[in-house]
């Protein structure tokens, strides 16, 4: 697609096609060997093929069912409108706080009439989730406790599962602060929820060490609270605004690019100690794109093109207006990036901001990412309260019906949103693979789990599906146009008219 240059552009052409360029097979096998030995993880190999490019073989026999692989997020978001279903870590995404304030944040959010169908910008869900917050941190009266239990029967016993009345507002305090307990709930004990570093009052971590993780990779540059590292807290809010409003993809390509600018940072700041120790060494020269080269390596590894050359054209547009299409989906990702530079900009990592590195991120997300979900524990919770023998049943229904009836069908969302996993991203695609992405009972957080399909040899290469396998041989081929290939897998030969 024909399209005037920008000054960044023109300016850093070379620096951008170097950073654009895939990384040579030697260094892929250095990257993904090394990646592989840190993380214990010596069952697979991941090999450069000429015609697939990346692929993942198992080093080893795996049996029906059996974990293949465990791969933490290289870059992950939670859907901004999920925020209102599920509290988790912004970093791991585990849910964190209690049973009791995960239900009462759904509570509270019904009870001022926002959802996540109806979903809101940036600026309201900020809004709000600081009332949610201040509300969960207020103190209860001393007999508010009492007053809850009795509110909860009065609802039991004038309201049958089929109505969906809502429970006193005391009682949504009550989850939210602690007031109540609800019964059985200490059986599924939860981290309790840590503040961002910057004060947000947005993002929310399981740990400590969660919260400095991620401050240190990204949230510092991206936190709207006043500690915040960004060059402007208006225009980040504008930035995210933006995205939550058009697509929220932008968000999780500004932590690409955040990630690598913190890499930058430490990079130098540990090449200038050096320096100070070697006085005789060469000073540092900004112009040198060595420093960020090295700090963009992580993203460099993974396929990519450009968004608006790769996204799939929605079924309602007709294929004479793809042109048009695709132009309106450039001209929407230079607004992002120009609001994100704003906010954000670096003058040593000037090339991250031009709008080719930026479609090529957000097209690499578009190209290899995977739905990052993790169930809910509050499902889980109202299934140990309807499995308990029918007297302790009946005792504990009596405070979880008028809650689950409130709750309605949205009781056991589970935390939605999108990841980047490097090694998951290797494996190639098959429309009779041999493995999956499934979580298993243990996996309570936002790392891709792989589990084998079918019995695996060692030496065999470990694939999964990008589609529905179940579609025909002509849907499948045309759902995978998108990523650029034609699927020859024995089940695509097979069923070949």
């Amino acid at each position: 697609m024909a399209a005037t240059l920008s000054p960044i552009e023109e300016k850093w052409s070379g620096a951008i096609a170097s950073l654009l360029r895939p990384p040579q097979p030697l260094q892929v096998q250095e990257y993904f060997d090394q990646l592989l030995f840190d993380r214990n993880c010596s069952s697979i190999k991941v090999k450069q093929e000429n015609d697939f490019g990346k692929g993942v073989y198992a080093d080893g026999d795996f049996e029906e069912g059996e974990l293949i692989l465990k791969d933490p997020i290289l870059v992950g978001m939670q859907h901004s409108s999920n925020k209102f279903d599920c509290l988790v870590c912004s970093f791991c995404f585990r849910f964190i706080g209690s049973i009791e304030l995960q239900i009462g944040r759904k509570l509270y959010f019904q009870s001022i009439g926002v959802s996540a169908n109806g979903g809101c910008d940036g600026e309201t869900f900020s809004a709000v989730s600081k009332d949610c917050y201040d509300a969960s941190l207020s103190h209860m009266e001393e007999d508010s406790h009492l007053r809850t239990h009795e509110n909860l029967e009065n609802c039991a016993s004038s309201s049958s599962s089929k109505d969906n009345i809502p429970v006193p507002k005391e009682v949504v305090d009550s989850l939210m602060n602690g007031g109540l307990v609800l019964p059985y709930s200490t059986e599924f004990p939860l981290p309790s929820a840590v503040s961002c570093h910057g004060g947000c009052k947005e993002a929310f971590y399981c740990s400590k060490s969660c919260a400095e993780a991620d401050w240190k990779l990204s949230h510092s540059l991206l936190c709207t609270g006043e500690r915040s590292k960004s060059l402007s807290r208006e225009a980040l809010s504008k930035f995210i605004q933006h995205a939550n409003g058009t697509n929220d993809i932008f968000l999780l390509a500004a932590k690409a690019i955040c990630f690598t600018i913190s890499r930058y940072r430490k990079l130098k700041e540990d090449y200038l100690k050096e320096q100070e120790k070697c006085p005789s060494a060469n000073a540092l020269d900004c112009s040198d794109l060595s420093l960020l080269l090295e700090a963009w390596k992580p993203i460099s590894f993974g396929h990519k093109g450009r968004w608006w050359d790769c996204i799939a054209l929605p079924d309602d547009v007709d294929p004479s207006d793809e042109a048009s299409f695709r132009m309106e989906i450039r001209e929407l990702a230079n607004t992002s990036l120009q609001l994100l530079k704003a906010a954000i900009f670096d003058k040593e990592c000037e090339p991250l901001f031009s709008l080719e590195i930026y479609g090529h991120i957000i097209g690499m997300f578009e190209l290899n990412n995977l739905d990052l979900v993790v169930a809910s524990p509050v499902e889980d919770y109202f299934l140990y309260i309807d499995y308990l023998p029918e007297l302790k049943k009946k005792e504990a229904e009596i405070i979880t019906r008028p809650i689950l009836d409130a709750l309605g069908d949205d009781y056991s969302v589970c935390c939605e949103g999108t990841a980047f996993f490097p090694l998951q991203s290797c494996m190639n695609h098959s429309c009779c693979p041999n493995a999956k992405a499934f979580k298993r009972e243990k996996d309570i957080d936002g790392q891709a789990t792989i589990i084998a399909l079918r019995p695996i040899g060692k030496g065999e290469e470990v694939t999964i599906s990008y589609i529905d396998e179940e579609l025909t041989y002509e849907e499948r081929q045309a759902s995978l146009v998108d990523y650029g290939f034609e699927c020859k897998c024995s089940k695509c030969i097979e069923e070949q008219p």
